[in-house]
């Protein structure tokens, strides 16, 4: 089993719905479960350690089993079935057996976020489930991306893009048309809140 950590929530470019981003300790592999927006709300509340003035369903969850004196050991995502990830809650009630609960992995995220309990995933759903990230080549990039901006004026900028849309302009295109860029689907995986 691999232990995972939440690197964040993102949108998915193409249907905008949102995903939960689970990422492996060496920070190579990162695991997207898709959820509705009310569970993106319940694991960005954990995540940022929120404390709202009503407690929300997961927090009452929390209370509820501190009140029956159970503690969350931690998450297992363990299948992938029919494209639906599968968790169980692993519950310990002081030095008894432990308890195996079902649970949906938005439900289990959320509720391990609130209790600092550990989310595991087994190899197999890793291998199956994960894409790869490259941390250094991102960062990287971005660092490219600030040494040209720190060498580069307001003026020359705006010089630079002119040049381009020129050079870009069709010399027998009636429509007038002018070059739009990248699309929005350029961004895979959409802006991603990076956890604490």
């Amino acid at each position: 089993m691999v232990e995972m950590r939440v690197a964040g929530i993102g949108l998915d470019a193409a249907s905008r719905s949102p995903l939960v981003l689970l990422r492996d300790p060496s920070g190579r592999r990162q695991v997207p479960i898709w959820i509705d927006q009310a569970q993106a709300q319940n694991i960005l509340a954990g995540l940022n350690g929120e404390r709202p003035p009503r407690p929300l369903s997961h927090d009452l969850m929390v209370r509820l089993l501190e009140a029956g004196g159970l503690q969350l050991e931690r998450v297992v995502i363990h299948a992938i079935e029919d494209s639906t990830f599968r968790a169980v809650l692993k519950l310990r009630r002081g030095e008894e057996v432990a308890i195996e609960l079902d649970a949906r992995p938005s439900d289990a995220i959320a509720l391990a976020l609130r209790t600092g309990s550990g989310i595991w995933m087994l190899e197999e759903v890793v291998a199956d489930a994960s894409i790869p990230v490259n941390a250094e080549a991102d960062a990287e990039d971005q660092e490219d991306f600030r040494r040209f901006l720190d060498r580069t004026s307001p003026a020359e900028l705006i010089r630079h893009l002119r040049r381009g849309l020129e050079q870009a302009e069709p010399g027998d295109d009636e429509s007038g048309d002018q070059p739009t860029g990248g699309s929005d689907d350029a961004e895979a995986d959409g802006p991603v809140t990076p956890a604490p």
